[in-house]
């Protein structure tokens, strides 16, 4: 659960509990490589990927604990290209098979949750 962090400061957490409920954001992140083993790892809750080159377009989930979840957006509006998103080793996503990725076209948002400690199910923005 999250929420705005000056509303749970209010009910007296602290500021760093507070950032900790909501989770970080990572902006500016450069996807790489074209398999799992290559791809850029992503570390925060909110992951803005604003680089995306075709042939080194990859990026991989963290291995995360059940029930974890974080957003992935595709920000690479000006050269359009679409990001692969790969599950951590040994995992899947979705009905995929595992350690595949899926696609994420330009401008769009993908929520991920670790259901299991072997998958990730994915919730595709519009």
């Amino acid at each position: 659960m999250s929420g705005l962090a000056k509303k749970i400061m209010g009910g007296g957490t602290s500021y760093g509990q507070a950032k900790a409920f909501n989770g970080d954001v990572a902006t500016g992140i450069t996807a790489a490589g074209s398999t799992q083993g290559t791809a850029t790892a992503l570390n925060a809750a909110v992951n803005l990927v604003s680089t995306v080159a075709a042939g080194a377009n990859g990026v991989i989930l963290p291995a995360a604990e059940i029930s974890d979840q974080l957003y992935v957006y595709n920000d690479d509006g000006a050269g359009g290209d679409s990001l692969t998103v790969y599950p951590d080793s040994g995992s899947k996503i979705n009905g995929g098979a595992t350690n595949s990725g899926v696609s994420l076209a330009a401008n769009t948002m993908m929520l991920f949750k670790k259901v299991t400690s072997t998958r990730w199910v994915a919730m595709l923005s519009a």
